[in-house]
C-alpha cells in the first residue's frame, strides 16, 4: 500500500469514534424529506471550527462546505473535487431494537444516509487536517430530500456547485447485502432513471346488472395493463431495457356499481435517454388506444423521476485503484450489471464526470445475503466500515486534485 492511501486509512481510523457517535445521533433524529433542520445542525456543529466556507441552500436545508486547499487558496487554477453525502431519512418505523433506534414516529434511516454524511464529516475533519498540502478545492455536499424529492437538482439549481466548479465528484453508498468493506461499483450506468406514471381511464357508470348500458373501464384498465407489459417485452430490446411496473389500481365503491373511472399508478426504470423517451411515448400510445377501442378514454400523466446514474470509467479505475490498494483480495468487485433503482446523485454526474459506488456494511457473522436489505425496518450497519468510507472519500479526493480524472 502506497504512502497516500495509507496515510487516509490511518486518519479514517482516527476520526471512527467520532463519527460513530455523529451518526448515532442523527440516526435518533431521522428527518424526511427537503427539510432536515435538526440533521443539518449536528453537521454544521461536527464541522465547526474547520477552515470551511459554508454556503447554504435557498431552497432546502442542505449545504455547502468548501475547504480550499495549498493552491485553491492561493486563487490559481487547482482543481476542485466534490464529495456528496446526503442526509434524509424514509417514513417507516424502525424495528431493530438498537440502543440509539429512532425516537420519530414513523421515520427511521433504513438507507443509510446517516452514515453517509457521518463518513463525509469524517473525511472533511481529515482532509482539513493536511489542508496546506491539498493542491486544489474541495467542495463537501451536504443534501436532503434525495429519498424522492430530488434534493440535489434543487441544490444545483441554487447555485452552490458553481460556487466552486467541480471537475470530478465522488459519492458512496453503504449496502448490507454486500461483505463488510468491499467496494462495489461500474463504469457507465450504475442505477436507472425513475418516472412515476400515472394513468386515469373513464368510461361511463351504471348499474352493474345492466353492463351493456355502461362503459365498464375496469376490465379496459385491466387489458392496458396487459397491453403495456407487451408493449415493453416486444418493442425494448433487451440490451437497452426497461423495467415497468404497475403498482396499484384503484375504482369501484360497490359491489353492485360499475365505475365511471379508474385510476393506475406505476414506474418505468430505463438506464438511457432513448429507450426513457421511447418507453414513455409508447406507454402513452398503447394505453390511448386500447381504452379508445373500448369507447373509454385514457389519460396519462409522467413525473419524470431522477436520470439515470452515469459513472465515468476514469472515475471508476481512481476509486478501484483505492479500493484495491486497502485490500488487494477482497477490496473491491465490478458489478456485472446496473441495478434498476435510482439515486438524485444522478443530477450531479450529468454536470460533473465522476461516480458513485457501493461499500459493504454486513456485519462480521452475518449473511450478506440473508441480512435486512435498504429500506427494510430492521436495516442495520457494521459501523467500523465507516473508517474505510471515510479515507476512500480523501484518497479520491487527493487522486483527483494531484491529475487524475480531468484530460
Amino acid at each position: 500500500m502506497n504512502a497516500p492511501v495509507t496515510r487516509w486509512t490511518a486518519a479514517g481510523a482516527a476520526e471512527l469514534a467520532d463519527v460513530v457517535a455523529l451518526r448515532r445521533a442523527i440516526h435518533a433524529e431521522p428527518e424526511v424529506g427537503l427539510h432536515c433542520p435538526k440533521t443539518t445542525a449536528k453537521l454544521r456543529a461536527a464541522l465547526d471550527g474547520l477552515p470551511l466556507e459554508i454556503h447554504e441552500s435557498t431552497s432546502t436545508t442542505g449545504f455547502v462546505a468548501i475547504l480550499r486547499g495549498g493552491s485553491g487558496a492561493k486563487g490559481d487554477n487547482g482543481r476542485t473535487v466534490l464529495l456528496r453525502g446526503d442526509m434524509d431519512a424514509l417514513p417507516m418505523q424502525e424495528e431493530t431494537g438498537l440502543d440509539f433506534a429512532s425516537t420519530i414516529p414513523n421515520a427511521m434511516h433504513a438507507c443509510g444516509h446517516d452514515s453517509h454524511s457521518a463518513m463525509l464529516v469524517g473525511a472533511a475533519r481529515a482532509l482539513c487536517a493536511r489542508r496546506d498540502e491539498l493542491p486544489g478545492t474541495v467542495v463537501f455536499m451536504f443534501q436532503p430530500g434525495e429519498e424522492g424529492y430530488h434534493g440535489a437538482r434543487f441544490m444545483i439549481e441554487d447555485g452552490l456547485i458553481d460556487i466552486a466548479r467541480p471537475d470530478a465528484a465522488f459519492a458512496l453508498h453503504i449496502s448490507p447485502n454486500m461483505p463488510s468493506g468491499m467496494v462495489v461499483s461500474r463504469a457507465g450506468p450504475l442505477l436507472a432513471s425513475t418516472d412515476s406514471l400515472n394513468f386515469t381511464v373513464k368510461g361511463r357508470g351504471g348499474h352493474a346488472a345492466m353492463p351493456h348500458d355502461c362503459v365498464d373501464p375496469l376490465p379496459v384498465a385491466c387489458e392496458i395493463v396487459t397491453a403495456l407489459n407487451s408493449f415493453v417485452a416486444r418493442q425494448i430490446p433487451v440490451t437497452d431495457p426497461a423495467v415497468l411496473s404497475i403498482t396499484k389500481i384503484t375504482g369501484g365503491s360497490a359491489y353492485n356499481i360499475v365505475p365511471g373511472e379508474v385510476t393506475m399508478l406505476g414506474t418505468l426504470r430505463t438506464l438511457s435517454p432513448q429507450t426513457r423517451e421511447k418507453a414513455r411515448a409508447g406507454l402513452i400510445r398503447v394505453a390511448e388506444h386500447v381504452a379508445l377501442a373500448h369507447g373509454c378514454t385514457a389519460e396519462v400523466r409522467i413525473d419524470e423521476g431522477y436520470p439515470v446514474t452515469m459513472n465515468d470509467a476514469r472515475a471508476i479505475d481512481l476509486v478501484r485503484g483505492i479500493a484495491e490498494e486497502i485490500d488487494a483480495e477482497n477490496g473491491w468487485r465490478t458489478m456485472p450489471a446496473p441495478m434498476m433503482g435510482g439515486e438524485d446523485f444522478s443530477y450531479v454526474l450529468r454536470e460533473v464526470p465522476g461516480c458513485m459506488a457501493f461499500i459493504g456494511v454486513a456485519a462480521e457473522g452475518s449473511d450478506p445475503d440473508t441480512n435486512p436489505p435498504l429500506h427494510n425496518t430492521k436495516m442495520t450497519i457494521d459501523e467500523a466500515v465507516m473508517a474505510k468510507g471515510i479515507a476512500l472519500h480523501c484518497a479520491f479526493a487527493e487522486a483527483v486534485l494531484e491529475g487524475g480524472l480531468p484530460q
